[in-house]
C-alpha cells in the first residue's frame, strides 16, 4: 500500500491545477457515492448565489465526479450549463476511491470555536440565516439570572 505522506517527503512535484468548465450534461455523477447530500443543496445553490462558484467540481479522466456532487445538484438547480471543473487524471482508481470518502469525511473533524465564530457572525452584514448560522450562547454569555440554582437532597 502507497503512504500517501510519502510523496510530500520525498518531494514529488505538485500538478499544477488547471480549472476547465465542463457542460453540466458532460458530468457523471458516482453511482455508488454513500453521501447523502438533498438536505445542502439549497444552502450550497444559496452560497453559489452569493458568492459564485468558487470551489470546482472535481472530476477523474473519464468525468464521473469524485468530490463535488453536492455542487452539481446547486449548479442544476440554479440552471448552470456549464460548472469550473478540475481534471484529477494523476489519481490512481484506489486514490480517487479514497479521496471520495476523504473529502468528505474530514469535515466532520474540525470542530467551531463558539466564541470567534460569534465574534465573526456579529461583524458580518450579511444575512447568514439560510446557512443556518446564529450567535450561540457562551459560558461567557451567561448572567446570573439566567438560571435559578436549587439545593437537592
Amino acid at each position: 500500500m502507497r503512504n500517501w505522506r510519502n510523496s510530500v517527503i520525498l518531494g514529488e512535484k505538485m500538478k499544477n491545477i488547471n480549472i476547465v468548465y465542463k457542460k453540466i450534461d458532460e458530468l457523471k455523477p458516482y453511482k455508488k457515492n454513500p453521501r447523502k447530500n438533498d438536505k445542502a443543496v439549497k444552502a450550497v445553490a444559496d452560497s453559489i448565489k452569493e458568492f459564485g462558484f468558487k470551489v470546482p467540481i472535481i472530476l477523474d479522466s473519464n468525468m464521473e465526479i469524485i468530490a463535488g456532487h453536492t455542487r452539481l445538484k446547486a449548479a442544476k438547480r440554479l440552471k448552470y450549463k456549464e460548472v469550473p471543473c478540475i481534471i484529477a487524471d494523476d489519481l490512481t482508481p484506489d486514490q480517487v476511491r479514497a479521496f471520495r470518502l476523504v473529502d468528505n469525511k474530514v469535515g466532520e473533524l474540525a470542530e467551531w470555536d463558539i466564541d470567534l465564530l460569534n465574534i465573526e457572525l456579529s461583524e458580518i452584514e450579511l444575512d447568514l440565516t439560510p446557512f443556518d448560522f446564529k450567535i450561540e450562547k457562551t459560558v461567557n454569555d451567561i448572567e446570573e439570572d439566567d438560571y435559578e440554582v436549587v439545593a437537592t437532597r
